[in-house]
């Protein structure tokens, strides 16, 4: 809708085509019905009871030729050079005057029109007479014609707004829905549709009123009325008596509306449309305020699902490739390569095993929701053992933690912590500067506690990894909030020298 209203192009060719098939359809029926003369037997016997001449060509024929000509071209000049126009606000006054001249010539065509297809009234009427009626109606059906057309463009630049700015509109007043928008849209046309076709006055204040109270209750009810009974015990018979009582209110302002517009002060229709409008609202509108709404909540509750697992995907997916890269393992193999030539085999197997307990790890449990936190713990420990090799013989890098052995039952997301323990030994170590890296995990009542903090160094700008962050912390924020969304708290602190981490985590 919205790539549709960008383009008010789009708008006007619709309207240009809808007019242009209402033209060719009017001429081809007006074409065919000449086959059948006997179709218009009527107006052949007004004419032959006022023994006036009929001919189907002169009085009928042409003069609805010229009137289906006139409406179309006027038509076309009205909404394509006129109106636009005067929206822009370019020439006001000229426009305006362009505007009368035009229903003016309206009304002397079918004025003189009329003179052919209302021949018979000659013999009723002298041809002055007739002539001051036939263009008394003419310029009076004018007029109407008149303020049809600027309520048709009255409805249809509102309907431009209301749809353009729905977002903005229901934002500021949020009692008003996009659903109720598009009702006051379907309204509007309705109601213009009725007005052109001449329908009974008291017919359209009927309908007016009762469907218009049915979109204020509509939208009443899903922003008041059924969020507010969801939480009693029978949520729909609260709502229905709700609703029923505020139905009951606005089936007044109604009664006393119609008594004052309808029709010779007719009561009757007043107290009619003011109980019709009570059982309309009960037996349709309230029930499918009910449904939409229920509906609404089950498909926001798939999408907010479908979102939260293709978020939790996406972030285990862009975790995995981030980690154990090709850089680590080379060097980490490098590490383990070195350490074999210096000493005997027993810390190269123990390196190796670990490695393989990680690479364990991520192959199978880190495809579960949930682990046992222990088993995290384990990662972590080889995770910061491997890293430990090849800065342990640099006297300048402090690698401090205390972690707790876990052995209870609880349980946490795979690989929610180690990006944190990544990060800090990533952007913490330097084999020139002093560094130092410091992990703290415990657990108390259910709450983990992780804090770790690193040295800050520039990367030499020949460092594969200098612009390489991986998902990094942002990533780690996104599973959080996908898995612990009110049950977390992250605080993140950069001095300059050094990087500060605090994370808490209730866990199941």
């Amino acid at each position: 809708m919205k790539n549709f209203l960008k383009n008010p192009s789009d708008i006007n060719r619709i309207e240009y085509w809808a007019a242009t098939t209402m033209f060719v359809f009017s001429i081809f029926f007006l074409v065919s019905s000449s086959v059948n003369i006997l179709e218009y037997g009527h107006d052949i016997e007004l004419f032959k009871e006022a023994e006036q001449h009929y001919s189907y060509f002169n009085n009928y024929f042409l003069p609805a030729l010229v009137r289906y000509i006139t409406f179309y071209g006027s038509y076309l000049l009205l909404s394509f050079i006129v109106v636009p126009s005067l929206t822009r606000k370019e020439n006001i006054t000229l426009n305006v005057i362009i505007t009368l001249a035009i229903f003016y010539f309206i009304s002397v065509v079918l004025a003189i029109t009329d003179t052919w297809l209302k021949g018979y009234l000659f013999s009723k009427f002298t041809q002055d007479e007739l002539y001051a009626k036939l263009f008394q109606e003419s310029t009076i059906f004018s007029f109407w014609l008149l303020m049809m057309f600027a309520l048709y463009n009255i409805i249809k630049y509102l309907a431009v707004y209301l749809l353009e700015n729905s977002e903005l509109i229901q934002a500021k007043y949020r009692v008003i829905t996009r659903d109720g928008i598009y009702a006051f849209i379907v309204w509007m046309i309705g109601l213009f549709l009725l007005l052109m076709g001449q329908v009974e006055s008291d017919f359209v204040l009927t309908f007016a009123s009762c469907s218009l109270a049915g979109i204020f209750l509509y939208c009443y009810s899903m922003y008041f009325l059924l969020p507010g009974s969801q939480r009693a015990a029978k949520p729909f018979r609260t709502y229905l008596k709700n609703f029923f009582g505020v139905t009951l209110l606005s089936s007044l302002p109604i009664f006393v509306f119609l008594l004052v517009l309808a029709s010779n002060g007719n009561k009757e229709i007043s107290i009619i449309t003011a109980l019709f409008n009570i059982g309309f609202q009960l037996l349709f509108t309230a029930p499918l305020s009910w449904y939409i709404y229920k509906h609404r909540i089950t498909v926001d509750y798939e999408i907010k699902g479908l979102q939260t697992a293709l978020g939790r995907s996406t972030a285990d997916l862009n975790f995995l490739r981030s980690q154990i890269n090709p850089h680590f393992l080379f060097n980490i193999l490098n590490a383990l390569y070195g350490t074999s030539l210096q000493e005997n085999a027993e810390r190269t197997s123990e390196g190796i095993q670990k490695l393989g307990d990680m690479m364990r790890f991520m192959l199978h449990e880190n495809l579960q929701e949930k682990i046992f936190l222990n088993r995290e713990i384990e990662y972590l420990n080889n995770y910061i053992a491997l890293q430990s090799l090849r800065t342990q013989s640099s006297p300048d890098i402090a690698i401090t933690t205390e972690i707790e052995e876990h052995l209870g039952i609880l349980q946490i997301a795979p690989m929610i912590l180690i990006p944190f323990v990544e990060n800090a030994f990533k952007h913490g170590l330097s084999l020139k500067e002093r560094s130092n890296i410091r992990i703290s995990l415990t657990t108390k009542d259910k709450t983990l506690y992780f804090d770790i903090s690193n040295s800050m160094h520039e990367k030499p700008a020949n460092d594969p990894e200098r612009d390489n962050n991986g998902i990094g912390l942002l990533n780690v924020r996104q599973r959080l909030r996908l898995i612990y969304p009110t049950r977390h708290e992250l605080s993140i602190r950069d001095s300059g020298k050094e990087f500060f981490v605090h994370l808490t985590i209730k866990l199941d």
